[in-house]
Protein backbone atom coordinates (compact mmCIF):
# COMPACT_ATOMS: atom_id res chain seq x y z
CA UNK A 1 0.00 0.00 0.00
CA UNK A 2 1.47 3.34 -1.02
CA UNK A 3 2.07 5.88 1.72
CA UNK A 4 -0.43 8.72 1.27
CA UNK A 5 0.48 10.77 4.34
CA UNK A 6 0.47 14.47 3.59
CA UNK A 7 -1.49 14.21 0.35
CA UNK A 8 -4.27 16.74 -0.23
CA UNK A 9 -7.88 15.65 -0.60
CA UNK A 10 -7.63 16.21 -4.37
CA UNK A 11 -4.51 14.04 -4.57
CA UNK A 12 -6.34 11.27 -2.68
CA UNK A 13 -9.31 11.57 -5.05
CA UNK A 14 -6.95 11.27 -8.00
CA UNK A 15 -5.39 8.09 -6.55
CA UNK A 16 -8.75 6.30 -6.20
CA UNK A 17 -10.03 7.59 -9.54
CA UNK A 18 -6.98 6.27 -11.37
CA UNK A 19 -6.96 2.97 -9.45
CA UNK A 20 -10.60 2.26 -10.32
CA UNK A 21 -9.89 2.67 -14.04
CA UNK A 22 -6.58 0.76 -13.92
CA UNK A 23 -8.16 -2.16 -12.03
CA UNK A 24 -11.52 -2.45 -13.75
CA UNK A 25 -11.62 -0.89 -17.24
CA UNK A 26 -10.50 -3.02 -20.20
CA UNK A 27 -10.68 -2.64 -23.98
CA UNK A 28 -14.06 -3.46 -25.52
CA UNK A 29 -16.07 -2.44 -22.46
CA UNK A 30 -19.13 -0.26 -21.98
CA UNK A 31 -18.28 2.07 -19.09
CA UNK A 32 -20.50 4.33 -16.98
CA UNK A 33 -18.84 7.63 -16.08
CA UNK A 34 -19.89 9.21 -12.79
CA UNK A 35 -20.26 12.85 -11.84
CA UNK A 36 -18.41 14.93 -9.28
CA UNK A 37 -14.91 15.89 -8.20
CA UNK A 38 -13.68 12.32 -7.55
CA UNK A 39 -15.31 10.75 -10.62
CA UNK A 40 -13.76 13.50 -12.78
CA UNK A 41 -10.31 11.98 -12.12
CA UNK A 42 -11.54 8.58 -13.36
CA UNK A 43 -12.85 10.25 -16.53
CA UNK A 44 -9.43 11.90 -17.00
CA UNK A 45 -7.75 8.50 -16.69
CA UNK A 46 -10.05 6.88 -19.27
CA UNK A 47 -9.22 9.74 -21.64
CA UNK A 48 -5.47 9.29 -21.08
CA UNK A 49 -5.61 5.55 -21.74
CA UNK A 50 -7.67 5.96 -24.91
CA UNK A 51 -5.23 8.57 -26.19
CA UNK A 52 -2.21 6.35 -25.48
CA UNK A 53 -3.88 3.43 -27.28
CA UNK A 54 -3.96 1.27 -24.15
CA UNK A 55 -7.77 1.19 -24.24
CA UNK A 56 -9.53 0.40 -27.52
CA UNK A 57 -13.18 -0.08 -28.55
CA UNK A 58 -14.42 1.58 -25.39
CA UNK A 59 -17.76 3.34 -25.29
CA UNK A 60 -18.80 5.39 -22.27
CA UNK A 61 -22.13 6.57 -20.86
CA UNK A 62 -21.96 9.86 -18.91
CA UNK A 63 -24.26 10.51 -15.93
CA UNK A 64 -24.56 14.28 -16.37
CA UNK A 65 -24.13 17.08 -18.87
CA UNK A 66 -20.97 18.10 -16.94
CA UNK A 67 -19.40 14.67 -17.35
CA UNK A 68 -20.49 14.50 -21.01
CA UNK A 69 -18.69 17.78 -21.74
CA UNK A 70 -15.55 16.64 -19.89
CA UNK A 71 -15.50 13.31 -21.77
CA UNK A 72 -16.06 14.96 -25.17
CA UNK A 73 -13.16 17.32 -24.53
CA UNK A 74 -10.94 14.28 -23.84
CA UNK A 75 -12.03 12.48 -27.02
CA UNK A 76 -13.88 9.68 -25.20
CA UNK A 77 -16.51 7.97 -27.42
CA UNK A 78 -19.97 8.32 -25.85
CA UNK A 79 -23.45 6.86 -26.15
CA UNK A 80 -26.57 6.78 -23.97
CA UNK A 81 -28.58 4.05 -22.26
CA UNK A 82 -30.83 4.09 -25.33
CA UNK A 83 -28.02 2.45 -27.31
CA UNK A 84 -26.58 0.28 -24.52
CA UNK A 85 -28.74 -0.89 -21.62
CA UNK A 86 -26.07 -3.22 -20.23
CA UNK A 87 -22.90 -1.72 -18.79
CA UNK A 88 -19.74 -3.63 -17.83
CA UNK A 89 -18.58 -1.25 -15.13
CA UNK A 90 -19.50 2.16 -13.72
CA UNK A 91 -17.17 4.31 -11.64
CA UNK A 92 -18.54 7.05 -9.42
CA UNK A 93 -18.02 8.81 -6.11
CA UNK A 94 -20.34 9.07 -3.10
CA UNK A 95 -21.13 11.62 -0.42
CA UNK A 96 -21.47 9.03 2.37
CA UNK A 97 -20.72 5.31 2.67
CA UNK A 98 -21.98 3.17 5.57
CA UNK A 99 -20.46 -0.16 6.76
CA UNK A 100 -22.91 -2.12 4.55
CA UNK A 101 -21.73 -0.11 1.49
CA UNK A 102 -25.04 1.71 1.27
CA UNK A 103 -24.45 5.18 -0.16
CA UNK A 104 -25.79 8.70 -0.14
CA UNK A 105 -25.19 10.33 -3.52
CA UNK A 106 -26.44 13.43 -5.31
CA UNK A 107 -24.60 16.29 -3.67
CA UNK A 108 -23.72 17.20 -7.24
CA UNK A 109 -27.33 16.90 -8.39
CA UNK A 110 -26.89 14.01 -10.85
CA UNK A 111 -28.51 11.30 -8.71
CA UNK A 112 -31.21 10.20 -11.18
CA UNK A 113 -28.88 9.67 -14.15
CA UNK A 114 -26.23 8.12 -11.90
CA UNK A 115 -28.75 5.63 -10.54
CA UNK A 116 -30.12 4.79 -14.00
CA UNK A 117 -26.61 4.00 -15.23
CA UNK A 118 -25.30 2.24 -12.12
CA UNK A 119 -28.33 -0.02 -11.63
CA UNK A 120 -27.70 -1.68 -15.03
CA UNK A 121 -23.93 -2.06 -14.47
CA UNK A 122 -22.40 -5.50 -13.86
CA UNK A 123 -20.00 -3.77 -11.48
CA UNK A 124 -20.36 -0.40 -9.74
CA UNK A 125 -17.04 0.75 -8.31
CA UNK A 126 -17.50 3.49 -5.72
CA UNK A 127 -14.49 5.76 -5.18
CA UNK A 128 -14.17 7.94 -2.08
CA UNK A 129 -11.70 9.50 0.30
CA UNK A 130 -11.82 8.45 3.95
CA UNK A 131 -13.87 11.46 5.02
CA UNK A 132 -16.94 9.93 3.32
CA UNK A 133 -17.03 6.81 5.53
CA UNK A 134 -19.64 6.87 8.30
CA UNK A 135 -21.27 4.55 10.86
CA UNK A 136 -24.73 5.24 9.49
CA UNK A 137 -26.39 7.37 6.83
CA UNK A 138 -28.08 10.63 7.73
CA UNK A 139 -26.33 13.25 9.83
CA UNK A 140 -23.08 13.42 7.84
CA UNK A 141 -24.52 14.61 4.53
CA UNK A 142 -27.97 15.85 3.46
CA UNK A 143 -29.97 13.32 1.44
CA UNK A 144 -31.06 14.71 -1.95
CA UNK A 145 -34.51 13.87 -3.30
CA UNK A 146 -35.36 14.81 -6.90
CA UNK A 147 -38.99 15.94 -7.23
CA UNK A 148 -41.15 17.30 -10.02
CA UNK A 149 -41.73 21.07 -9.96
CA UNK A 150 -45.55 20.70 -9.99
CA UNK A 151 -46.81 21.33 -6.42
CA UNK A 152 -43.29 20.91 -5.07
CA UNK A 153 -44.15 22.37 -1.65
CA UNK A 154 -46.81 19.70 -1.19
CA UNK A 155 -44.36 16.94 -2.18
CA UNK A 156 -41.78 18.31 0.27
CA UNK A 157 -44.34 18.08 3.09
CA UNK A 158 -45.25 14.50 2.17
CA UNK A 159 -41.57 13.48 2.02
CA UNK A 160 -40.81 15.13 5.38
CA UNK A 161 -43.67 13.18 6.97
CA UNK A 162 -42.68 9.69 5.79
CA UNK A 163 -42.48 7.21 8.73
CA UNK A 164 -38.88 6.14 7.98
CA UNK A 165 -37.79 9.78 7.50
CA UNK A 166 -39.73 12.05 9.90
CA UNK A 167 -38.32 10.89 13.29
CA UNK A 168 -34.74 11.62 12.22
CA UNK A 169 -35.32 14.75 10.15
CA UNK A 170 -34.05 18.18 11.15
CA UNK A 171 -35.33 20.02 8.05
CA UNK A 172 -36.18 19.64 4.38
CA UNK A 173 -34.53 22.36 2.28
CA UNK A 174 -35.29 23.19 -1.35
CA UNK A 175 -32.00 23.44 -3.28
CA UNK A 176 -31.35 26.97 -4.58
CA UNK A 177 -28.97 28.36 -7.22
CA UNK A 178 -26.82 25.75 -8.95
CA UNK A 179 -28.15 22.18 -8.90
CA UNK A 180 -24.58 20.86 -8.77
CA UNK A 181 -23.98 21.94 -5.17
CA UNK A 182 -26.18 21.63 -2.11
CA UNK A 183 -25.08 25.06 -0.84
CA UNK A 184 -27.55 27.89 -1.55
CA UNK A 185 -25.67 29.85 -4.21
CA UNK A 186 -28.45 31.72 -5.99
CA UNK A 187 -31.95 33.17 -5.62
CA UNK A 188 -33.71 30.84 -8.04
CA UNK A 189 -34.76 27.26 -7.39
CA UNK A 190 -32.07 24.86 -8.62
CA UNK A 191 -33.07 22.81 -11.67
CA UNK A 192 -31.48 19.42 -12.48
CA UNK A 193 -30.35 18.19 -15.93
CA UNK A 194 -33.82 16.58 -16.07
CA UNK A 195 -35.76 19.79 -15.38
CA UNK A 196 -36.67 18.84 -11.81
CA UNK A 197 -36.13 20.30 -8.33
CA UNK A 198 -34.08 18.84 -5.46
CA UNK A 199 -35.04 18.74 -1.79
CA UNK A 200 -32.10 18.17 0.56
CA UNK A 201 -33.13 16.30 3.70
CA UNK A 202 -30.97 17.31 6.67
CA UNK A 203 -31.00 14.71 9.45
CA UNK A 204 -30.33 15.24 13.13
CA UNK A 205 -29.66 11.54 13.72
CA UNK A 206 -28.83 8.37 11.80
CA UNK A 207 -31.57 6.79 9.69
CA UNK A 208 -32.58 3.62 11.54
CA UNK A 209 -33.68 1.85 8.35
CA UNK A 210 -32.25 3.38 5.18
CA UNK A 211 -33.75 0.63 2.89
CA UNK A 212 -37.22 1.49 4.27
CA UNK A 213 -36.58 5.21 3.77
CA UNK A 214 -35.46 4.45 0.19
CA UNK A 215 -38.63 2.46 -0.54
CA UNK A 216 -40.96 5.07 1.00
CA UNK A 217 -39.30 7.93 -0.88
CA UNK A 218 -39.44 6.05 -4.18
CA UNK A 219 -43.10 5.21 -3.54
CA UNK A 220 -44.08 8.84 -3.05
CA UNK A 221 -45.98 10.37 -5.98
CA UNK A 222 -44.09 13.46 -7.15
CA UNK A 223 -40.70 12.02 -6.21
CA UNK A 224 -38.62 11.12 -9.27
CA UNK A 225 -35.80 9.43 -7.32
CA UNK A 226 -33.56 9.88 -4.30
CA UNK A 227 -29.90 9.73 -3.34
CA UNK A 228 -30.00 6.50 -1.31
CA UNK A 229 -28.10 3.85 -3.28
CA UNK A 230 -28.87 0.68 -1.35
CA UNK A 231 -26.95 -2.53 -2.09
CA UNK A 232 -25.63 -1.19 -5.41
CA UNK A 233 -21.86 -0.83 -4.90
CA UNK A 234 -19.84 -3.96 -5.77
CA UNK A 235 -16.58 -2.47 -4.49
CA UNK A 236 -15.57 0.64 -2.57
CA UNK A 237 -12.06 2.03 -3.13
CA UNK A 238 -11.00 4.34 -0.31
CA UNK A 239 -8.07 6.75 -0.14
CA UNK A 240 -7.01 7.44 3.42
CA UNK A 241 -4.04 8.66 5.39
CA UNK A 242 -2.67 5.09 5.51
CA UNK A 243 -2.99 4.52 1.79
CA UNK A 244 -5.51 3.30 -0.77
CA UNK A 245 -7.56 0.26 0.20
CA UNK A 246 -10.54 -1.68 -1.14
Amino acid sequence: MANTAGLSQDELKKLVGYKAVDDHVRSGMVVGLGTGSTAAFAVDRVGEKIKSGELKDIICIPTSIRTKEQAEALGIPLCTLNEKSKIDVSIDGADEVDPDWNLVKGGGGALLREKMVEIVSDKFICIVDESKLCKGLGPGFPLPVEIVPFCHEHTMRVVAGLPAVAPYLKEAVLRMGSSSTNKPDGDNIAVTDNGNYIVDLHFKETLKDSPAAAAQLKGTVGVVDHGLFIGMATEVIVAGKEGVYV
